[in-house]
């Protein structure tokens, strides 16, 4: 099975197109590819590019634990690099069909940043229009959870002071709170100033990342609505930094770097005793 492998600021994704798989891909086969031990490695998988009515292209995405993402904004920056880098597209703008909704993107900087206009941000409101927060009591704290949909489940936390280690203790725990029963992703913001935040992420089927796209997306939106920050924002995160724009209705547009790793072919015995491959 042939196979690309990117990174978005450290976030690394697989890109297999269909045209390279002589059968359909398991969830056992998407384990092993993402095993960093037993595997290839990595935060998923991008199966593309796949028909659209709708779109030039289409996309499916997979977590390391086999689970199907609506979206996946570090993703699709990928995506479109590979796009690019197989001479599918130059750097007119061109729009991508996934499970979460439709995206436009653009290459520049000679593939080494995409724009990736992510669609609107919705939030959990009040009656009054404001956003509504929501109390989870995780073992022994209370966290003020903004519930986000950036065609994926977030959950951006406001704290005083960010810290990895309460990233990787509650994380996994808010993912699977009975609140959330189709899982979310999470994330706790530092508010910088008005122009910038710091973020940890737990993501939704792979756990601690070092940076996303759609959290990048979520937490700056939040953070934009609550009056903290202005409609331009630097997201920081432990795998670098990327910008997103925020208009008067809340149209997110996300840009970041991308780079290549290695293009390979995944050797059948990964598989154990499919044969397959």
């Amino acid at each position: 099975m042939k196979y690309s492998k990117y990174h978005a600021l450290g976030n690394d994704y697989i890109v297999i197109d269909p045209v390279a798989l002589k059968t359909q891909l398991t969830p056992a086969d998407i384990k092993a590819v993402c095993d960093r031990h037993y595997g290839v490695g990595a935060d998923g998988i991008l199966l593309g590019p796949l028909e659209s009515d709708d779109c030039d292209f289409a996309l499916r995405i997979f977590n390391p634990d086999s689970s199907e993402a609506e979206k996946s904004g570090n993703g699709l920056r990928i995506f479109a690099r590979y796009l690019w880098d197989q001479s599918r597209v130059a750097g007119n703008e061109f729009t991508v069909q996934t499970k979460g909704g439709v995206v436009s993107a653009t290459v520049g900087e000679k593939g080494l940043s995409v724009t990736i206009g992510m669609g609107r941000v919705e939030f959990n409101r009040a009656p009054d229009g404001e956003l509504q927060p929501e109390i989870l009591k995780i073992k022994d704290r209370e966290f003020a959870c903004y519930v986000v949909n950036t065609g994926n489940p977030h959950c951006v936390i406001v704290v005083d002071d960010i810290d990895k280690a309460v990233a990787k203790e509650y994380g996994s725990l808010i993912e699977s709170h009975p609140r959330f029963p189709g899982r979310t992703n999470i994330q706790f913001v530092r508010i910088i100033d008005r122009a910038s935040i710091q973020i940890e992420i737990w993501e939704r089927g792979a756990g601690y990342t070092l940076a996303s796209g759609s959290s990048s997306t979520a937490a700056a939106a939040v953070s934009c609505a609550l009056g903290f920050c202005d409609s331009s924002i630097e997201v920081c995160m432990p795998g670098g930094v990327i910008n997103i724009e925020i208009d008067k209705e809340f149209y997110a547009t996300m840009t970041g770097a991308v780079r290549k790793i290695c293009d390979g072919e995944i050797h059948r015995e990964v598989f154990g005793e499919r044969s397959g491959y």
